[in-house]
């Protein structure tokens, strides 16, 4: 599959972090911010990574939030918690999948203009507005991978279909089998 982001594509290898891929918490994860997230990663270097979850929908739209301020067709976007850095600042995105080529092209950070003038020439973008982000300074994600807080996933459109606990645990089935227990889980043992 290929990667794009803003028109540039983007290498993916496998089993190295790489921007375009999924992280998906462990299901030991007990970090309540990232418990039981999908996250895509959109950027990672050598400077630090920076992605949006994208399973934490919050049930509201970019039009609830900005009454009259924005056009029709972006009031409709709807809005996810992103992350814990800058929760106060709306990102927002556009992404597509070219099944021709499977690819998968991203606008990250666009303006309202922007995401309007993408809609407008193919309804096929996916708008999303993420309150925040996820970030990583230099090596941080790199040592939170290698003591096993995350688990890589390749870029599935479930992104489009599922959301919740729902889209973390089949990515976490598809990812590793054995895993799929743990994530069948409930959050307390006890009540089972």
């Amino acid at each position: 599959m290929r990667f794009t982001n803003q028109g540039q594509d983007i290498a993916r290898t496998g089993g190295r972090l790489t921007a375009g891929m999924l992280l998906l918490a462990h299901p030991t994860m007990e970090d309540p911010r990232f418990r039981r997230t999908v996250i895509l990663l959109t950027a990672h270097a050598d400077g630090g990574s920076l992605g949006v979850i994208l399973n934490q929908p919050t049930g509201r739209t970019l039009g609830q939030l900005n009454k009259g301020s924005e056009s029709d067709a972006l009031a409709a976007i709807p809005l996810y918690t992103g992350g814990p850095v800058d929760p106060e600042q709306i990102i927002l995105t556009a992404w597509k999948w070219a099944e021709l080529d499977s690819s998968f092209q991203l606008y990250f950070g666009i303006d309202g203009d922007k995401a309007g003038k993408l809609q407008a020439s193919d309804p096929t973008y996916t708008l999303r507005g993420f309150f925040g982000h996820a970030g990583w300074s230099e090596g941080q994600l790199q040592a939170e991978y290698d003591q096993g807080a995350w688990l890589i996933s390749p870029l599935s459109p479930a992104i489009e279909e599922l959301g919740g606990d729902a889209l973390w645990r089949l990515l976490i089935g598809e990812v590793s089998p054995k895993m799929r227990l743990l994530a069948e889980e409930p959050d307390d043992p006890s009540i089972n």
